[in-house]
């Protein structure tokens, strides 16, 4: 229920719980799970609380009530959750999930439906996801899931309350960054060759931040002889994706949370970086990210990444 999650994640129960207690949640959440492995029970927590006759947020006091356990189930008529199909969330998946939607309320007094991965909607099924949100039906919650807020589209995450989650402190206390980065990524081990390549990412930006155009010239040393596939891509485009989170991090004035290795290399590049800077950065990197699934050429997306990371020049 959403009471155990009080003290680890408070900031989220505050706002959830808040929502819950003044009936005024939101028609569409976007919940950035930054890691926490237990994200998706606590999402689950919250679904059951709006869908709760007396709005309990705990079972102290529930009696006869089967909603919950239905949900758990999966049997809950007016809770739907889509999972990617592969690399995409499809626009049949989508489709079927308004047809669903267009049924009158049987049970509870909400319909919500929960998209996990919402960074993998393709362009078709997005669409079809905006139009929803833009236009939303009175008694449909939406709530969309991804780890990293910067690879939903703007104009998904700009109809969304977002909450964001933190992984515990004390999962991470002890391990160094590839060893967060296998977390994050959830890469199934880690050995020399993954250490390498972490490192060999990381060499990369902090190459490109000192020299910019220049590192289209020395492509190849620095990235195409170590990133040799699809998969191994995609990973590269994430691990910069948070090398930039932290270097905004830090010009906010907080701790790194994955490269805690790198302080001083980070601390450099933010000094020679705003936060405009940093940010559009990020968009950059998350957009051509998506564009790897598309089979783009690997050296017109290298390139094409410097160049936009240099504004286009």
């Amino acid at each position: 229920m959403l009471d155990n999650y009080k003290e680890n994640q408070e900031i989220a129960y505050k706002i959830l719980k808040n929502a819950i207690v003044k009936e005024k949640c939101s028609h569409a959440y976007l919940f950035e799970t930054g890691g926490f492995s237990d994200s998706m029970n606590l999402i689950i927590s919250f679904v059951k609380a709006i869908q709760c006759p007396n709005k309990y947020t705990n079972n102290k006091n529930c009696k006869n009530c089967n909603i919950c356990t239905l949900i758990d189930t999966g049997n809950n008529p007016e809770v739907k959750i889509i999972n990617p199909d592969g690399l995409w969330i499809k626009k049949e998946q989508v489709k079927e999930l308004m047809q669903e939607f267009n049924k009158k309320v049987v049970l509870g007094n909400k319909k919500i439906y929960i998209i996990n991965g919402a960074d993998k909607l393709n362009a078709t099924s997005a669409n079809s996801i905006l139009k929803f949100l833009e236009e939303p039906e009175e008694n449909v919650i939406a709530i969309l899931v991804t780890e990293n807020l910067y690879n939903v589209l703007e104009t998904i995450r700009s109809r969304c309350q977002i909450i964001t989650l933190r992984e515990n402190k004390n999962n991470f206390q002890e391990e160094n960054t590839p060893e967060r980065i296998k977390k994050i990524l959830k890469l199934e081990e880690l050995n020399e060759e993954h250490i390498t390549k972490i490192q060999k990412i990381i060499n990369f930006i902090n190459y490109y931040e000192e020299n910019h155009l220049k590192t289209i010239i020395y492509m190849n040393k620095l990235w195409h002889d170590h990133i040799k596939n699809k998969e191994e891509l995609i990973n590269g485009f994430e691990i910069i994706i948070l090398y930039y989170k932290d270097i905004l991090n830090n010009l906010l004035n907080k701790d790194p949370e994955i490269f805690v290795d790198y302080t001083e290399e980070i601390r450099r590049i933010s000094n020679k970086n705003s936060l405009n800077q940093i940010t559009r950065k990020l968009l950059v990197v998350n957009d051509l990210k998506e564009k790897i699934k598309f089979n783009a050429n690997t050296n017109l997306l290298m390139d094409k990444l410097i160049i936009e990371l240099e504004g286009g020049i």
